[in-house]
C-alpha cells in the first residue's frame, strides 16, 4: 500500500508540474509549453544550454511585463493594432485549413511522378448514351477480352482490336505517348503510375465507355526543350513517289546544312511549316506530351545545343530539328525549391480535394458539428429550386426554412435556414439553367459552414496558429509601448541626452577615421568608369545622379573599420581614390579620402548624438523594466525551470 501510495503522489507531483506556469508576473502567467515555442525558434548556438536558457528566460519575462503594461493601457484595442491584426489573420488562416499531413504525402507522391515520363497505349470501348443493357454488356465483354489478351503480352495491338471489335463490340487503340503529373485528371493518373512498365490495367467504366490502359515505357523526366524545325511536307494524296522526292529534298539540304548552309537560312528558304520558317524555324517552348512519340524520340537523341537531327518520317513528312536549349524542370525530391513547386501545382489541381474532404471529415467530429430538427432536406431543396427559378424571390415567402436552425456546434452557435437561402441565391451562377443540382449546393454549403465556423474559431483547435497570432499581436504592442516609453521618449528628451552625453563623454570617442567620399557601385565596370568621370572632373554629385541608379555615393567622417578591409588595409593618399573593393554579391565600393583623423579625438555631442540616443534608450528601458518588476512580481517555478534544463 506505501508503495502504491508513493506512486501516486510521484504521478501526481509530475503532473502538477508539468502543468503548472513556469513563471508568474502579478495576477498573469507563462506556461512551459509557450517559453519552449519562444525560445526554440529564437535560441542561439551555444554548448551551455542552462546559461543560454536563463538567460533567454530573464529576456522573455521583460517581453511579457512590456505587453502587460500595453494590455493594461488598452493598446490592443488601437484602431490600427486591431486592423493590422485582422488583417494578419485573414493572410495567414488558409495556411492552417488543410490535412498538412496528407497534403506532404499528395506533395511526395507528385514529386515523384513529376521526376518520370510514362508511355501510355490506350484502348477503348465507346458505349453511347442511350445503350440498351444488351450493348453495354458487349462492351464490357469486349474491355474484359482487351485487358485478357493484352495481359499475354502480344504487341500485335491491331490484331487485337480487330479480334475483339469482330467478337464483341467496336474497339479502337491509340498510342497516347508520355505522360507526366499533371497532364491527366487525378484519377486517370493514378490508374497509369499504380500499373507499373509493361503491364496493363483492369477496364475501368467513365462516361464513354471502358477504357484499359497499358504502360509501355517509363523514362526520366526529359525538361523543358526549345527546338527549331524545317518540315518538307507531302502534299495532299501523295503517292510513294511523292514521298520519295521529299525524302530527296530532305537529304539534299541535310547535305547542304553540314556544310555552310545556316539553319535559320535554311527554314526560312526551305520548310513547309508555315507557322515557324519566318523564325528561322523555331517552335515554341514545350515540356514532354506535346508532340506524338516520333517526333520526341529524334529530338532526344540531341546531347549538345546547335545539333541537329538527320532527316526523320512522321505523318506529316519529314523533319530536320535542331537543338537550341534543354532545361531540367525537376531536380531531387529531396529539393526545396523542387518541392515548392510542387506543393503550389498540387494546390492548384483536383487532388487538393482529397485532403479538403478528409479535412472537412475531421473538423466535423472537432467542432460537435450536429443537424438541427430544423434541417429538413426536402424543404431545404424544395426551397433551393425555388430561388434558382426566381432569383428575386422574397425570402420571407420561403417561411418553412427562411427562420429554421439548420446546424448546431459545441460552443452553441448556429446556422439558421436565410443563411442556405442566400448561400444559394449566390452560388446559383446559372439561374437560368433549370437543372441545377441542389443537392450539390446544399452538401457545399454545409461543408462551407462547418469550415466557416472552425476558421472563426482557430485559435481554439491549432495551437500552432493560435501562438502565431499571439505572437504577431503582442508584437505590435510592444512595439507601440515601446514607442511611447523608449523611442520617442528618449529622442524627445535634449536635454537628457546632453545630460547624459556630458556625463559620459568618455565613452564617445572616435576611433582612427578619415573625411571621405564613398561610392557604392553596382558592378566592377560601373565603379571603373565612375572614377574615370571623378578624375576628369565631374562633380561627385552629377556621376551619381546621372547613372541610372547605378551608383549610390555619400560624403562624411567614417572610422576606417567601418570601410570595406580591402580599402582600409591599403589607404591611398590623400586626394587619391582608394582600389576598387569587390562585395560577395558583385557591387563595388570605392572612396576618396579626404582627410585622415588619428585615434582617440572626442567626438562632439551633434557626431555623437546618434550613438547617445541609442544608449539613452537603453537606460530608459532598463528603469522601466526595474519599475515594471516592482509593480508586477516576477516569480519562477523552479521545479518547471529544472525539468526544462534537464
Amino acid at each position: 500500500m506505501k508503495n502504491l501510495f508513493t506512486l501516486a503522489a510521484s504521478f501526481l507531483i509530475a503532473c502538477t508540474a508539468f502543468s503548472q506556469p513556469l513563471f508568474t508576473y502579478g495576477n498573469s502567467s507563462t506556461g512551459k509549453e509557450e517559453f519552449l515555442r519562444a525560445y526554440n525558434k529564437n535560441k542561439p548556438v551555444t554548448t551551455d544550454k542552462e546559461k543560454s536558457i536563463k538567460e533567454y528566460l530573464t529576456l522573455y519575462t521583460n517581453f511579457k511585463l512590456k505587453v502587460k503594461a500595453a494590455k493594461e493601457l488598452r493598446l490592443d484595442t488601437l484602431a490600427q493594432i486591431k486592423y493590422d491584426v485582422q488583417n494578419f489573420r485573414d493572410q495567414i488562416a488558409d495556411n492552417y485549413l488543410n490535412d498538412e499531413q496528407l497534403l506532404d504525402v499528395l506533395v511526395k507522391e507528385a514529386a515523384e511522378r513529376a521526376a518520370q515520363n510514362v508511355h501510355v497505349l490506350y484502348f477503348s470501348v465507346p458505349v453511347a448514351e442511350n445503350a440498351t443493357p444488351a450493348d453495354t454488356l458487349k462492351a464490357f465483354n469486349a474491355s474484359r477480352e482487351l485487358y485478357l489478351q493484352l495481359k499475354k503480352g502480344t504487341n500485335n495491338y491491331g490484331d487485337v482490336v480487330a479480334d475483339v471489335s469482330a467478337k464483341f463490340s467496336t474497339t479502337t487503340y491509340s498510342d497516347a505517348g508520355y505522360i507526366t503529373a499533371f497532364m491527366l485528371p487525378y484519377d486517370l493518373e493514378n490508374i497509369i503510375y499504380n500499373t507499373g512498365v509493361g503491364n496493363v490495367c483492369p477496364p475501368f467504366k467513365s462516361k464513354r465507355g471502358y477504357t484499359v490502359f497499358k504502360v509501355a515505357d517509363v523514362r526520366a523526366d526529359v525538361g523543358k526543350w526549345k527546338v527549331a524545325q524545317i518540315l518538307f511536307a507531302y502534299p495532299p494524296d501523295a503517292d510513294d513517289n511523292s514521298k520519295l522526292a521529299v525524302k530527296l529534298k530532305a537529304d539534299s539540304v541535310y547535305a547542304l546544312l553540314q556544310k555552310e548552309l545556316s539553319f535559320d537560312e535554311a527554314a526560312k528558304t526551305y520548310s513547309n511549316d508555315r507557322m515557324s520558317y519566318s523564325g528561322g524555324g523555331e517552335l515554341p517552348e514545350f515540356t514532354t506530351g506535346k508532340y506524338n512519340v516520333k517526333f520526341e524520340e529524334n529530338i532526344f537523341t540531341l546531347k549538345k545545343d546547335n545539333s541537329f537531327t538527320k532527316p526523320f518520317e512522321t505523318e506529316f513528312g519529314y523533319h530536320i530539328v535542331k537543338r537550341l536549349s534543354n532545361v531540367a524542370l525537376f531536380k531531387t525530391p529531396e529539393d526545396a525549391n523542387y518541392l515548392y513547386d510542387i506543393k503550389q501545382k498540387v494546390q492548384q489541381d483536383a487532388r487538393i480535394n482529397t485532403v479538403k474532404e478528409r479535412f472537412i471529415k475531421a473538423i466535423t467530429v472537432k467542432t460537435g458539428f450536429k443537424k438541427m430538427p430544423g434541417f429538413t432536406e426536402p424543404a431545404l431543396l424544395k426551397a433551393a429550386d425555388s430561388i434558382i427559378n426566381n432569383p428575386a424571390i422574397d425570402f420571407a415567402k420561403l417561411s418553412n426554412v427562411n427562420s429554421k436552425i439548420l446546424f448546431g456546434f459545441k460552443d452553441g452557435s448556429t446556422a439558421k435556414g436565410n443563411e442556405w437561402l442566400q448561400y444559394v441565391k449566390d452560388n446559383n451562377y446559372q439561374a437560368d439553367v433549370k437543372n441545377t443540382d441542389s443537392r450539390m449546393l446544399l452538401s457545399n454549403f454545409t461543408s462551407q459552414t462547418i469550415l466557416s465556423y472552425y476558421k472563426k474559431n482557430l485559435e481554439e483547435y491549432n495551437s500552432d496558429f493560435k501562438y502565431q497570432m499571439q505572437e504577431f499581436e503582442e508584437g505590435n504592442m510592444l512595439f507601440e509601448i515601446m514607442e511611447r516609453n523608449v523611442w520617442s521618449k528618449a529622442g524627445l528628451d535634449s536635454v537628457g541626452l546632453l545630460n547624459y552625453y556630458n556625463a559620459n563623454k568618455n565613452s564617445y570617442k572616435w576611433q582612427e577615421s578619415a573625411d571621405v567620399l564613398i561610392f557604392n557601385c553596382t558592378d566592377e565596370k560601373t565603379a571603373t568608369a565612375a572614377i574615370a568621370s571623378l578624375k576628369a572632373g565631374q562633380p561627385w554629385t552629377n556621376v551619381a545622379q546621372t547613372s541610372n541608379d547605378k551608383i549610390q555615393a555619400d560624403s562624411g567622417r567614417y572610422e576606417l573599420v567601418q570601410l570595406p578591409a580591402a580599402i582600409n588595409n591599403r589607404i591611398a593618399k590623400l586626394g587619391d581614390f582608394s582600389t576598387i573593393a569587390l562585395n560577395a554579391d558583385g557591387t563595388a565600393v570605392f572612396v576618396k579620402f579626404i582627410k585622415l583623423y588619428a585615434a582617440n579625438l572626442q567626438r562632439t555631442f551633434g557626431e555623437a548624438r546618434g550613438l547617445v540616443i541609442n544608449d539613452y534608450q537603453n537606460i530608459l528601458e532598463q528603469q522601466w523594466v526595474a519599475d515594471l518588476r516592482k509593480k508586477y512580481e516576477v516569480k519562477i517555478n523552479e521545479q518547471t525551470l529544472n525539468a526544462i534544463l534537464k
